[in-house]
């Protein structure tokens, strides 16, 4: 977790260059089908089947985006991640690659 998190973003696809620099998010697409691919390249820095703190979410999502909060809301809010009653969370969705 998180090793991968510094070039997660660093050879985006061509539909989303226009949404990240320099390895970051600069801005979160409106269209969700642009979104959801955005969501899936982040998706890719957690181990499915590992829990994870929300701490721990956030350090990994503050490396790419300056709204860590809004981003692990989409990324909850589009099932590419769950999140139990005890603040733990996990991958539930995306590319595995």
């Amino acid at each position: 977790m998180g090793d991968n998190a510094a070039g997660l973003l660093a050879d985006p696809p061509d539909q989303l260059r226009a949404f990240i620099r320099d390895g970051r998010i600069s801005a979160v697409p409106a269209k969700r089908a642009r979104r959801l691919l955005l969501l899936d390249q982040v998706a890719q820095a957690f181990e499915p089947g590992r829990k994870y703190s929300e701490a721990a979410v956030d350090e990994v999502l503050k490396t790419v985006f300056d709204d860590h909060c809004t981003l692990r809301r989409f990324l909850v809010d589009e099932a590419f991640m769950s999140r139990n009653t005890a603040g733990l969370y996990w991958r539930a969705g995306g590319t595995v690659s």
